[in-house]
């Protein structure tokens, strides 16, 4: 027997680390819950569209089941390729918060999320932000990201070794295909028809249209920032009518926000929401085109496609990258100045002097960091005064980008002696306000849009008989807006699958005397052609028709005064 005592081992507790990892969900016990609440629960405004989709099918039951698993499926696939232990927590709440606030907005106002929407959304500023805001926003991310975010962040994922993570990670990848195929090939028939006449569903599926819709801004936008701007009439120079022009012309282009040409007076509206307009048409010669169709149904891409060359089947509602009617008319040799009221002008001035009316914010027009149109007209003898002297002898063309009747706070748009229909919703969620409400607060913004061009209207025509300038005006809004048919607020439905509401916009055209005469223009003649199709891919022509600027970027089968002209 030895000298030494038996030497007694310390029994080997585990470490702590190990036991905490134990206590660590793993990847299946987090992704797998996760995915069904989102799935469900993160997209009841998708559910709710589909159960009356598919209430008169034969087999309802099972086209809902199947549809409900092929998007458990999905999300379990996207969630397997974060769960990652640094990153899944931050990630995945990410997705719950996107499709919380994607619920409110969905439920809120009928729209959905595809790429122009979400670009929409990044480029929008804090006062837009500000409208959109409502006391049942935060309820409802509470509601439906509360529990998920405390089941994300209650316990980390157990932490593995790299390769080991991303074969568990894979394995859960391939059990969410395997769900989609599955469910797919089982439901084919059904699904296929229900995506195929209904294509708009694609982007109602919360988080993904956010996904996908930021991926495609990412994809779009990146190469546009390094690609060189591609010229446009390097060969623009002035018309034969500037060689003994007594005085120079002036033309103020106006565009409309969210105008609307169903509620237009002109267009045979029920209400008298453009009475100022028509006296002009009545007395002194302003013209209403009554079929027009904008080039897009949101600001990002119309108000671009209107200046663009192209037209929108060429891709002026996403080639930006080109120069624009400003670039011409200024290449030309014309003074150009762009008033903005709005969330800037999309990159359309950048090239031209531009300001807004809150750089001097006019006291009763300018309150709370935002102004009414009729700011854009104060000093504005004095803002064409500082443009370039030799330029403003040839000749101006003045851009005033409206506030008009930017919603949801359409109450906000117009003062309070400015609101000739009663009672007006006075709530930014526009559900909530009875229908005839927020059809007067709207039509009060196109009432006061009615009186923003009267005022402009007079203005022009005081420097036309004062002989300063042969002046015109042409209006014409940037899109429509929808008040709750069919389901749908605001704007910003894809092109394909918008109503008519967000796509038939109002515009109008008054031309002095004066420049009637050094056009050639019949007045008779366009009053006559006034009801027939046209569209913003007749602007860019248009107009350099008007301010007679020649240069082979103008097709003139696109100008819609050409028939028109006698010279």
């Amino acid at each position: 027997m030895s000298a030494y005592p038996l030497l007694r081992l310390p029994v080997p507790w585990p470490r702590r680390e190990a036991v905490a990892a134990d206590r660590q969900p793993r990847p299946f016990l987090s992704v797998w819950p996760l995915a069904l609440w989102l799935a469900v629960a993160g997209n009841l405004p998708l559910w709710q569209r589909v159960d009356l989709l598919t209430a008169a099918q034969a087999h309802r039951l099972p086209l809902l089941a199947g549809f409900g698993l092929l998007l458990v499926g999905v999300m379990v696939a996207l969630l397997s390729l974060l769960a990652w232990p640094r990153t899944y927590r931050l990630a995945a709440s990410a997705l719950v918060l996107v499709a919380a606030f994607n619920s409110h907005f969905m439920w809120q106002y009928g729209v959905v999320i595809d790429p122009t929407m979400f670009a929409n959304v990044v480029h929008t500023d804090v006062h837009e932000v500000l409208d959109l805001l409502s006391w049942q926003l935060p309820g409802t991310v509470l509601l439906v990201a509360g529990l998920p975010l405390w089941w994300i962040w209650r316990r980390p994922l157990a932490t593995r070794g790299a390769w080991s993570q991303f074969g568990s990670n894979l394995l859960g990848v391939l059990a969410g295909l395997g769900l989609v195929v599955a469910m797919a090939l089982l439901c084919y028939q059904d699904l296929a028809s229900l995506a195929r006449n209904h294509k708009d569903l694609r982007y109602s599926v919360s988080p993904l249209n956010t996904v996908y819709a930021a991926a495609r801004l990412v994809t779009d936008q990146l190469p546009r920032q390094v690609a060189p701007l591609l010229p446009v009439g390097e060969d623009a120079k002035l018309g034969a009518s500037y060689s003994q022009q007594a005085r120079p012309p002036l033309l103020l282009l106006v565009v409309g926000e969210t105008a609307r040409a169903q509620n237009f007076g002109l267009n045979g509206y029920q209400r008298a929401t453009t009475p100022a307009l028509a006296r002009w048409q009545a007395s002194e010669g302003l013209v209403n085109f009554s079929q027009v169709s904008s080039c897009g149904t949101n600001t990002l891409v119309s108000v671009p496609c209107l200046f663009s060359p192209l037209t929108r089947a060429q891709g002026g509602n996403r080639t930006p990258e080109h120069e624009n009617l400003l670039d011409v008319l200024q290449r030309a040799g014309l003074a150009v100045l762009w008033i903005d009221n709005q969330a800037g002008c999309k990159g359309v001035c950048n090239r031209v002097p531009h300001a807004s009316p809150n750089d001097a914010p006019v006291p009763g027009l300018c309150d709370g960091g935002e102004c009414l149109d009729p700011a854009m007209l104060q000093g504005l003898d004095e803002r064409i005064a500082t443009l370039d002297p030799a330029r403003r002898a040839r000749g101006v063309v003045l851009v005033m980008h409206q506030m008009g009747s930017h919603g949801p706070a359409y109450f906000k748009r117009t003062p309070p002696d400015r609101k000739p229909f009663q009672p007006e919703c006075q709530s930014n969620t526009l559900s909530d306000c009875p229908r005839e409400q927020l059809v007067n607060a709207y039509d009060n913004t196109i009432a006061y849009t009615d009186h923003f061009l009267d005022l402009a209207l007079q203005w022009l025509k005081t420097r036309s008989e004062n002989g300063m300038n042969d002046t015109g005006l042409v209006y014409v809004s940037d899109h429509g807006e929808s008040l709750s048919e069919n389901g749908l607020y605001l704007h910003g439905v894809p092109y394909a699958l918008a109503p008519s509401q967000q796509t038939h916009v109002p515009m109008v055209a008054w031309l002095s005397p004066g420049l009637q005469a050094r056009d050639g223009l019949s007045l008779d003649c366009i009053r006559s052609k006034a009801d027939q199709p046209i569209s913003h891919d007749n602007f860019f022509h248009t107009v350099l028709g008007l301010m007679d600027v020649q240069t082979s970027a103008r097709e003139p089968a696109l100008d819609a005064l050409l028939p028109c002209r006698v010279r």
